[in-house]
């Protein structure tokens, strides 16, 4: 449908993406495409196809189904619903823009999102992919469709928010959600950053994302007035048998707890807002492995989702990159 008054410019925060459903059938479906992306999985297509569908999605599908149904709510997938929910208040903080949500993988599809704002009139699209920290497997991924679409409407002015890891807006937002859970909870024996890891190869070749995830774990600590050394920093989710970013979250969790940590407080930097690796891995997995080797509790510290400290930072670096 045409908008009666189009705008000139447009923001499209993109996020990594989610099934349409709880389901085997809808999970193989996003899998696929996610892990046929050679940002994502660097193997010749020629070996990596068939093992991908002949063998990983008909086993892999229905296990992680059933890990998103663990955490399916009413409105759907949690990181559609809080994508969408964010985009919306974004759109209220900035009125002149026209502001959209898209998914790298999966509905709405960032090329066809794209394709709809240039209908409607546009002149200018900012991308912000939902990435703070910087990686080729994630916001340069989202960067290859970006260049498609400029391919192809040319007279569209393209802007790409780089990644946003030492942002003050952004920043200022992770700190005061810390400071807010312990003004609630108070404060655990520690706490710990996880982000999540990427195949330590990629670090070696220059990917800038272990660099970006310690300067954003710097960064919030001096907003929070404490120590660097009083955050621990580690690396979740990872995928196959390649050595990837250290230390690994799990078993750095269990050995805390066989040394003796009672309490500690898990937040997410590196997730824009909450989903399966967050409320599944940490909140739910992490924290029962947790207590399982000794501690009393992990205190899961939700991403800033749809919060108006969120909505104001997302705007601010929209602004700032038109």
């Amino acid at each position: 449908m045409q908008m009666q008054n189009p705008s000139p410019r447009a923001l499209v925060l993109v996020n990594l993406g989610t099934p349409s459903a709880p389901t085997a059938e809808a999970v193989r479906s996003y899998l696929a495409e996610f892990l046929l992306d050679p940002r994502v999985v660097q193997i010749p297509r020629l070996l990596w196809w068939p093992l991908l569908n002949w063998v990983i999605l008909p086993r892999r599908s229905p296990v992680v189904a059933r890990k998103y149904a663990a955490i399916w709510t009413d409105a759907g997938s949690p990181l559609a619903a809080y994508t969408r929910r964010l985009a919306n208040g974004v759109q209220a903080a900035l009125p002149e823009w026209r502001v959209a949500m898209a998914m790298r993988y999966g509905e709405p599809a960032l090329a066809k999102t794209i394709d709809a704002l240039v209908a409607d009139g546009v002149g200018e699209v900012v991308v912000l992919p939902l990435y703070p920290q910087y990686s080729t497997t994630t916001t340069a991924s989202v960067e290859d469709v970006v260049a498609r679409s400029r391919a192809k409407h040319p007279q569209i002015a393209f802007k790409t928010v780089h990644d946003y890891h030492r942002d003050p807006h952004w920043v200022d937002a992770m700190a005061a959600s810390i400071r807010a859970h312990r003004l609630q909870h108070g404060r655990a024996d520690k706490l710990l950053f996880s982000f999540h890891g990427i195949p330590e190869r990629l670090v070696r070749n220059g990917d800038p994302y272990a660099a970006q995830c310690e300067a954003s774990t710097q960064a919030i600590a001096t907003t929070l007035g404490i120590p660097r050394d009083d955050i621990l920093l580690t690396y979740q989710s990872r995928f196959g048998r390649e050595r990837w970013l250290q230390p690994y979250t799990l078993p750095t969790l269990q050995q805390l707890a066989r040394d003796g940590v009672r309490d500690i407080d898990v937040a997410c930097p590196g997730f824009a807002v909450d989903c399966l690796e967050t409320l599944e891995e940490i909140a739910l997995l992490n924290a029962e492995a947790f207590v399982a080797a000794g501690g009393r509790s992990l205190r899961y510290i939700p991403c800033l989702n749809d919060g108006a400290t969120h909505v104001e930072a997302m705007a601010a670096i929209a602004e700032s990159a038109a």
